[in-house]
């Protein structure tokens, strides 16, 4: 089993275990899941947005704010955490080309 693999199966053991995790081990786990996006979406040639639309800034605002949030906002970031990183696994393992094209310029 891949790194990558073992992560994304522990992202949902750790959902499905959301109530009884420390705060401390849920935000190391989104923290986790955010580099790991980062550097999965790096392999891809998919660039970070840094924006609100991002689900990646929602992961890490989640992480910021863990002990304010209930278990089943937690287990949510989580799961779309682990869905994030097994298709972006999916995408680098099916050897498919993510090209970016820039719209600058563009007055429509």
């Amino acid at each position: 089993m891949s790194l990558v693999t073992s992560f994304v199966a522990e992202l949902i053991w750790a959902a499905n275990q959301a109530p009884n995790l420390t705060s401390f081990e849920k935000r190391r786990l989104l923290e986790r899941a955010v580099v790991t996006i980062h550097d999965l979406r790096e392999q891809a040639g998919i660039p970070s947005s840094h924006t609100a639309a991002d689900a990646v800034t929602g992961l890490q605002e989640t992480a910021a704010t863990v002990d304010s949030l209930d278990g089943e906002r937690i287990r949510a970031a989580l799961l779309e955490a682990a869905d994030m990183i097994r298709t972006l696994r999916v995408l680098l393992d099916s050897g498919t080309e993510v090209v970016i094209k820039s719209i600058e310029g563009n007055n429509r």
